[in-house]
């Protein structure tokens, strides 16, 4: 365990979980390497995409959703220093400057046509 793992808050369990089981699913599945950049997000967006274009039942997809969200989050965890926080069994993350972040909901949205997990992970990065 590292030192960040020690000291982070519990609510990022869950969340940082489902982040690393997104990343090896789509390393084993499709080949893709996710290195918890914020480049990386157009990579997951496309891959949302495509799934979307596939037109599977939002069913189908849903704890596929769950692990892209959770990873975007992780991204904007370590590219502001925002921490995870839980209530009622919902996920978010708040960045330095207060503000409240959902990007669980940003990938359901993105596989409605209606999101960008990208887009997401840039606008909290520059809201500091």
């Amino acid at each position: 365990m590292t030192a960040q793992q020690d000291t982070r808050p519990h609510a990022a369990a869950k969340p940082v979980r489902w982040a690393a089981d997104t990343v090896a699913m789509v390393r084993e599945g499709a080949r893709v390497r996710l290195d918890y950049s914020a480049q990386s997000l157009w990579r997951v967006d496309r891959m949302i995409e495509d799934i979307r274009r596939e037109g599977p039942p939002h069913g189908a997809v849903q704890n596929a959703l769950r692990g892209f969200g959770a990873y975007a989050g992780e991204v904007i965890v370590r590219e502001t220093g925002a921490e995870w926080w839980a209530t009622g069994g919902e996920y978010w993350v708040r960045t330095p400057d207060g503000r409240i972040w959902d990007p669980i909901d940003e990938a359901r949205r993105a596989y409605g046509g209606h999101g960008s997990l990208r887009l997401l992970c840039r606008d909290a990065a520059t809201a500091r």
